[in-house]
């Protein structure tokens, strides 16, 4: 087991100044290395040294941007989802409701990582095993994740706390239908029923709030 203890990120996530081209370079360099490792191989062959190789920097360079492998694989997925986001705007859902345009979306998403197995459980994998070291990491996976359901809504600016709750769950399922699927507990088929139940939430909230308690 990985210990780093960096003081430079021991820290809660103080603001830090934006990457130069350069560093956003190196940075896409290791990001892109990361993926095409864990595509071959999965979780255990993302090796940091050999990353740090394949990406022409220095092992301590490495380090300074991601602590650990916990902390590069979960990069990567948020790489990962930054990617399909955009290819979504591109090509957004055609559903009628709400509903069925997120539950189209995250099937496409849970296709294209079905495409690549190896890499879907490696970061599965680093999510699973991250601790509160990586939670600036997790939280931009979240992030991302909630940027997608909501523009696969239709971009709301100002989602409803009963909207945002949906949301979470629906991010939840999607999440947990990755890890059953992956330990091969689930078919895609139950995968997708799942993820429309869990999508039908939004359904609820289409009106705004809910139903005043009487």
């Amino acid at each position: 087991m990985t210990k780093v203890d960096n003081p430079a990120t021991a820290t809660a996530p103080a603001p830090s100044p934006p990457l130069t081209e350069r560093q956003e370079a190196r940075r896409r360099r290791i990001l892109q290395t990361s993926a095409r490792l864990a595509g071959r191989g999965g979780f255990d062959a993302v090796q940091m040294r050999e990353v740090a190789e394949s990406s022409q920097v220095a092992l301590g360079t490495l380090y300074r941007y991601f602590p650990s492998k916990v902390h590069l694989l979960v990069a990567t997925m948020q790489d990962q989802l930054e990617h399909l986001h955009a290819t979504l705007r591109r090509q957004p859902p055609a559903g009628e409701t709400p509903a069925e345009r997120v539950a189209q979306t995250l099937m496409r998403a849970f296709r294209a990582l079905q495409r690549e197995p190896q890499l879907a459980e490696a970061m599965a994998r680093a999510l699973t095993f991250a601790d509160r070291s990586v939670s600036p990491e997790v939280d931009q996976v979240s992030r991302q994740t909630t940027a997608i359901i909501l523009d696969a809504m239709g971009g709301l600016d100002h989602p409803t706390p009963e909207q945002l709750s949906a949301v979470r769950v629906i991010e939840h399922t999607w999440h947990s239908t990755l890890i059953t699927w992956l330990s091969g507990r689930a078919s895609i088929a139950q995968v997708k029923v799942d993820i429309d139940t869990a999508c039908r939430l939004l359904d609820l909230t289409a009106a705004g709030p809910s139903a005043e308690r009487r």
